[in-house]
């Protein structure tokens, strides 16, 4: 079997709450045998136009030698790291899983070592105490709440809406302004809240902060979701900074990366919840099947109330039942998209459109003089 063509599609439809517009990235590769395999990326520009580098560098070759055709596109990249380069191989690598399942008559779960179980935990995002008690009666039992704006009232508002019973965990989405010491503040003010992890309260990039924030802080700290490559992840592991690990399957360079990053991590007791806050429907699948065949993973990112796109553009969708999804049991990934949907709706990276949002002002917000009540939890 030969590769004959590696396509990209850039999917998209605009938000019905705000502006621009949520697009999808996939790759789909193209094999002189007839089996298609599909792949999904972070949707960005520069990621579009690594995976047709790197596409046509893969022309030729055999679907089946991923290891080899990993380290030829990954050495194409002259060793840049970045999730440009790593999204691209992301959704490449991902295809390429999918056409061997499909050859082979298996899932992709069994070709990377068995199922460890037939459903993954999943939580979702709820900023309100009102939605989360919506979440919870629909039985999720693992709740998000995002930002840094009232952080510690939601956090206390939530617990004492849905009790001891459900999982909570705060994202600060790594501010770059965010001093050590005010997440530090932040973090000890919401320990007594049994949070099940506390994720980027700085800036991930900077390390020593979140050394600093981990020995400081009661609470299992959580990083990883703007990584490429166990090269970037490595020192997070070796000096276990975190307690848990999130790679994001549409940049993290591979689903053979992820694998050895939970290998990496499980040798320092530490587990694996990826990142999919904005991640599309083929990358989500992708995750579930390593979720379901690691030991040391803790629970699974579910994306709720997306645009109606996500729900049409691939078939079948994951179910969800009792804040677990199921694992798919077809071969190879066990989706498909619908080229029609994909077609009818292109996607957008034209300023004012995905990429850019040119009304948003770029500043440092919460500026010092608001401080003490920002961190009291009293500004909006």
């Amino acid at each position: 079997m030969k590769i004959i063509d590696v396509k990209t599609y850039l999917t998209g439809q605009a938000w019905p709450d705000r502006e621009g517009v949520r697009n999808f990235l996939f790759v789909r590769i193209y094999t002189d045998e007839g089996i298609t395999g599909i792949g999904e990326a972070s949707s960005l520009p520069a990621i579009e136009a690594e995976i047709r580098n790197k596409g046509a560098l893969i022309i030729g070759e055999d679907p089946f030698q991923i290891q080899k055709l990993w380290s030829k596109m990954y050495l194409q990249s002259h060793f840049m790291t970045g999730i440009a380069s790593g999204g691209a191989i992301s959704a490449i690598e991902m295809a390429l899983w999918d056409i061997k399942g499909k050859a082979l008559g298996q899932p992709i779960w069994n070709l990377l070592g068995g199922k460890m179980r037939d459903k993954v935990r999943a939580y979702t995002h709820a900023n309100t105490p009102e939605q989360a008690r919506a979440f919870v009666d629909q039985g999720y039992t693992g709740l998000k709440m995002g930002g840094i704006e009232q952080a510690v009232q939601r956090v206390k508002d939530m617990r004492e809406e849905v009790g001891d019973d459900i999982d909570i965990m705060a994202d600060l989405h790594g501010p770059p302004w965010m001093t050590t010491s005010d997440a530090i503040s932040v973090g000890k003010a919401i320990e007594d809240y049994g949070l099940l992890f506390y994720e980027e309260p700085v800036a991930p990039e900077n390390i020593e902060a979140l050394s600093r924030i981990q020995n400081s802080v009661n609470i299992p700290l959580a990083s990883g979701e703007r990584l490429a490559y166990i090269y970037a992840a490595r020192e997070l592991i070796e000096r276990e900074i975190v307690d848990i690990i999130q790679p994001d399957a549409g940049r993290f360079g591979g689903l053979s990366q992820m694998m050895k990053l939970a290998a990496m991590a499980e040798a320092h007791y530490i587990q694996m919840a990826p990142h999919d806050g904005s991640l599309g429907p083929v990358g989500e699948i992708a995750s579930i099947h390593l979720c379901a065949s690691i030991p040391n993973f803790l629970i699974w990112e579910h994306r709720t109330g997306d645009v109606p796109l996500r729900y049409e553009v691939m078939q079948p969708q994951p179910e969800v039942f009792d804040s677990h999804i199921i694992v798919p049991n077809l071969p190879g990934l066990g989706v498909d998209l619908i080229d029609e949907v994909m077609l009818a709706n292109p996607g957008d990276f034209t300023p004012g459109g995905h990429a850019t949002n040119n009304k948003h002002e770029y500043r440092f917000v919460y500026p010092q003089p608001r401080r003490a009540n920002w961190l009291k939890g009293k500004i909006q």
